[in-house]
């Protein structure tokens, strides 16, 4: 109510309970207020706003006496204010008092002042309200820091990745600069050491941060990500890990810690770091590694507060740096498993060259083999075990143990997916037997694998898979070769369904490709292999290397298995092949070729005599027991290797015959002479077949 509106009689002066309002508004007012002329400038203002209601402020403009950081853009909004555009309420603006210092925040409301002729006159000024709000904004920005810590914190169990998550949780809002090391054997897996941290334990950098308007570089420069230091003694640092207490350090250029660190000290005057926060990473005692905080250039000083919301932020990211570093020692002791029970080194095989790509990764359970058949023929194996850790590489290790014995065995294809599937049933019954407390009772197992056999006498290659992706295969032409293998099931999965196999026959210089399904996991995947295997003049190491360059990051860190193979014949110089007759004399002859044979490739005597008798044992045998046609052949690599042929399907068995009996002891010398041997089965009859090992210097 203004005086004009003062009821007759009242009593009360004109204007005087206009004065009183004012007055006792300025005086009592719980926020400040100010009044402002129309040129901004301050006519007038409570004692609330500490500092500026004195004389020498008086006739400055508003952005002058409250030195704001943005003064055009807080100009502008008072304006529009003046112009009738409506009041400005609670806007957020930051400056300098200058009696009190740091950075304050201020909420400022401004009214228009409007004179007798009412808002349509040009106003007489404004009245502001501010109310510094700085405390409520650093306990508000520690309470989005801590969370956002807590958000981004503990999702990845990679050691590298939960860091530089902590260190954008914190920078900029809390932060300035920040710096977190851990303990080099932490990152590694290796369990931390008991505080306090020995003065010698080397920390690696595993990520720091800074923002925008930080200059030069911060004062960890020095410490790149990714390398070492050793923490200097007498310095925050060492003293933070070794009683485990944070530490709060205001840094100044006589600082006398960092006199030995002429390169620090020049960095604090690069960026004018002028507080520091030192958290030590500890959890149970154990030191896991340091936090280093660093508040530069205008930004207001750490205090107390903030020592208590980074060691409590500290404490979850040691939380979750712990987790990874289990996980991490988990998956080191994995991949340690999977190398012990791969390939060491590429297998000579007779008629193909292969080379392999392991890319290591989460996946611990990939493997691929090559194994040596009878008759010059190699097995090509590529498999997965689904999951992470050390049961996947443990099942692994199990089903290629599995496909090893089975391929000894001269299975097809089909017949070894169906055994090893049989094995895999087992696997699965025993980890559902398993007691409910068990971690693995009821973690259903998931593997596939792809099993094919290259024969370079007749050139084909057979192919049976089991949830498995079929081979890649691109023909000394460049151009692709379908395999039309169907897909069995899984090797753990409950479907019962028979595995059929494909045949492709191939030319001298194919090249086949079998991976694992992680490297072909998008659409353009198999194009982009075949392109590459169909480049020239590239060895298999070098396509395989070619084959990883263009994958996809993310493909990367799931790990993979890549074999590949490039087919070939065998030298006519190392085969001899003979038809022979059904005959009771045909024995003879056989020992005949054979020795001539054996002879001319420079053999040594002893082996000479030794295949002349294991030839006659098992001519002998198909003659008396088998059926027409009769083959007998020979192939000098590594080993030296007799193969007789006959139509019959009925396999030979190894007996200990009686000291009385007069037959019965052809395969137990056979079997004596040989360091291996078998029998494997066709749709047109059988081959017995036998291998010896040949003596250094056998050949001449």
């Amino acid at each position: 109510m203004s005086y004009a509106e003062t009821p007759a009689g009242s009593g009360t002066p004109p204007g005087s309970l206009d004065d009183a309002l004012l007055k006792t508004l300025f005086a009592q007012s719980a926020v400040g207020l100010l009044v402002l002329d129309p040129q901004l400038r301050l006519v007038r203002a409570n004692s609330l706003v500490e500092g500026v209601g004195t004389e020498e402020y008086i006739g400055l403009r508003f952005t002058e006496a409250f030195r704001l950081d943005d003064p055009d853009g807080s100009e502008q909004l008072l304006k529009a204010v003046l112009a009738g555009e409506g009041p400005v309420r609670e806007h957020l603006v930051r400056g300098r008092l200058r009696r009190i210092p740091g950075d304050r925040i201020f909420l400022v409301s401004a009214y228009r002042l409007d004179g007798p002729d009412g808002p349509d006159a040009p106003a007489l000024g404004l009245l502001s309200a501010v109310v510094d709000v700085t405390e409520r904004e650093r306990a508000r920005a520690r309470e989005t820091a801590l969370a956002a810590v807590r958000d981004a914190v503990g999702g990845s169990l990679d050691v590298p990745t939960t860091c530089r998550a902590f260190i954008d949780a914190l920078v900029p809002g809390f932060a300035d600069l920040a710096v977190i090391e851990v303990v080099d054997e932490v990152l590694r897996g290796a369990d931390p050491p008991v505080g306090p941290l020995p003065p010698d334990t080397p920390l690696r950098c595993a990520a720091r941060g800074r923002c925008d308007t930080v200059r030069g570089d911060e004062p960890g420069r020095i410490r790149p990500v990714g390398g070492t230091r050793r923490l200097p003694p007498r310095t925050p640092y060492a003293l933070a890990v070794a009683d485990l207490r944070p530490r709060l350090v205001p840094l100044t250029a006589d600082t006398p810690w960092l006199d030995p660190d002429p390169e620090g000290i020049h960095a604090l005057a690069e960026t004018g770091a002028h507080s520091l926060i030192v958290v030590p990473l500890t959890l149970r005692g154990a030191v896991l590694g340091l936090v280093s905080l660093y508040r530069c250039g205008a930004a207001e000083p750490f205090d107390e507060e903030d020592v208590s919301l980074a060691g409590t932020a500290a404490t979850r990211a040691a939380l979750a740096i712990d987790n990874a570093r289990r996980y991490e020692r988990e998956h080191v002791i994995a991949s340690t498993v999977q190398r012990r029970l791969l390939p060491q080194a590429e297998r000579h095989q007779a008629a193909v060259e292969t080379a392999h790509v392991l890319l290591p990764g989460r996946d611990s359970g990939c493997w691929f083999d090559t194994i040596g058949l009878s008759g010059a023929r190699t097995a090509l194996v590529v498999g997965g075990v689904a999951g992470e850790g050390l049961q996947s590489a443990i099942a692994m290790g199990q089903l290629r143990t599995v496909v090893q014995a089975l391929a000894g065995l001269d299975l097809e294809p089909e017949e070894v997916l169906a055994r090893l599937k049989e094995t895999a049933d087992r696997l699965a019954h025993e980890r559902a037997a398993l007691p409910p407390s068990d971690s693995l009772h009821g973690e259903e197992l998931q593997a596939g694998c792809v099993y094919g056999v290259y024969d370079p006498f007749t050139r084909t290659c057979t192919v049976a898979r089991a949830g498995h992706p079929a081979p890649l295969i691109v023909g000394p032409d460049g151009q692709r070769i379908t395999v039309d293998a169907p897909e069995g099931p899984g090797l753990f999965a409950e479907d019962s369904a028979l595995f059929a196999p494909a045949t492709v026959t191939l030319e001298e210089g194919s090249l086949l490709a079998f991976c694992t399904a992680e490297l072909l996991a998008d659409e353009h995947a198999e194009d982009r292999i075949t392109r590459t295997l169909a480049r020239p003049g590239r060895s298999l190491q070098q396509l395989g290397d070619d084959i990883v360059y263009a994958l996809p990051d993310d493909t990367r860190s799931a790990g993979a298995a890549l074999l590949l193979a490039r087919t070939g014949t065998v030298s006519d110089h190392r085969v001899a092949t003979w038809d022979l007759a059904q005959e009771r004399t045909t024995p003879a002859t056989a020992r005949l070729l054979v020795r001539d044979r054996l002879q001319g490739w420079g053999l040594d005597e002893d082996t000479v005599d030794s295949t002349e008798l294991i030839v006659s044992e098992l001519v002998t045998n198909a003659v008396r027991y088998g059926t027409p046609p009769l083959r007998l052949r020979l192939l000098l690599d590594t080993s030296l290797t007799c193969e007789v042929h006959d139509g019959s399907t009925a396999s030979p068995h190894l007996r200990h015959a009686r000291t009385v009996d007069e037959g019965g002891r052809g395969l137990f010398i056979v079997s004596r002479l040989a360091a291996h041997w078998g029998a494997r089965h066709g749709p047109d009859g059988k081959v017995l077949w036998t291998e010896q090992d040949l003596p250094e210097g056998g050949t001449h």
